[in-house]
């Protein structure tokens, strides 16, 4: 049986370094779960360690990819063959089989469908963890980066939790009805005065951007409230010497460093109810082979509809 596979063997630009090989699989592991891949879907945590920037803890060469689903076709249990399953924390998912630790494999119920089942992971997994964290009922919400994967779930999510308003910060008119549809207000990124009032508003802001606008938030917070900094898309960081609240910093992988298995297990059982009623962007299917195409309509469509990898 061979296995076909997308590696980056250096850091560069994605485009550049990623290659489709093929190799001979090996015998299943004593223990290990063996997945054949059925989707995976294209994020930028796929693509920014490629580029070299966690270079400290993400290294060459490896298989590229690290949310998808797949089907269990070999195992030491064999009632486990047929079940599909996130095959999570282990070897990239951009490749047609790979081998997965039965305690970080995640079943996926019947309720949930493929394609749902292989977004579950990044977005879903972190905006459930936040809101466990930084509960919101009866709060007030601001998310930057509002039309964003991630902030579209801690949107409806926050909603469902109690939140009384949700606050969404965008670039353009023309993304105003989609933050609607998700609960959110809208509220445009160089509209200053509204956002300083929205900011003295807010209990908790979860921030994408960093920047001047997280700058210009922080400086208009209250001191209770909270500010959780989970990205920087505008590749500048926030100062916050001028701010009454203190900022926090979230970040999936350090969460994910002190969790056992059970817990990480009873995080999806609670996330899937959550998942199968919300709303998330169409997606747009790839043969492996055109990973290509795929790359290039996440660059230009990204936002608006998802590239996902068929096996």
């Amino acid at each position: 049986m061979h296995n076909t596979a997308l590696w980056f063997r250096q850091f560069g630009q994605p485009e550049h370094v990623i290659s489709l090989e093929h190799s001979q699989t090996l015998p299943r592991p004593s223990g290990m779960l063996r997945v054949q891949m059925r989707y995976a879907p294209i994020n930028p945590s796929d693509l920014i360690p490629v580029a070299g920037a966690y270079r400290h803890r993400v290294s060459p060469p490896r298989v590229v990819g690290y949310e998808g689903m797949g089907v269990v076709t070999d195992a030491d249990n064999p009632e486990m063959i047929g079940q599909r399953v996130l095959p999570l924390r282990g070897d990239g998912t951009w490749q047609r089989w790979l081998d997965c630790s039965p305690l970080w494999a995640v079943p996926v119920p019947d309720f949930i469908p493929d394609l749902l089942a292989a977004r579950g992971y990044i977005n879903p997994l972190a905006a459930f963890v936040m809101l466990k964290k930084w509960p919101v009922k009866g709060k007030t919400v601001l998310l930057t980066a509002a039309n964003s994967s991630c902030a579209a779930l801690l949107a409806q999510w926050a909603v469902i939790y109690g939140a009384v308003h949700v606050y969404g910060v965008c670039r353009s008119e023309g993304q105003k009805a989609a933050l609607l549809q998700n609960g959110i207000t809208p509220v445009l990124i160089n509209d200053t005065a509204m956002l300083r009032g929205v900011a003295q508003q807010a209990d908790v802001v979860f921030d994408a951007v960093g920047g001047a606008l997280a700058t210009l938030l922080l400086t208009n917070l209250n001191a209770e409230a909270d500010f959780v900094s989970y990205g920087m898309l505008s590749g500048q960081p926030y100062d916050a010497r001028s701010a009454q609240a203190k900022p926090q910093r979230f970040h999936l992988r350090d969460t994910l460093a002190v969790a056992d298995s059970l817990e990480w297990q009873s995080w999806f059982s609670d996330l899937w109810p959550l998942l199968a009623n919300s709303r998330l962007p169409e997606v747009k299917l790839f043969n492996l082979e055109e990973w290509r195409d795929a790359l290039r309509e996440f660059a230009t469509q990204g936002r608006r509809c998802k590239p996902v990898l068929a096996f």
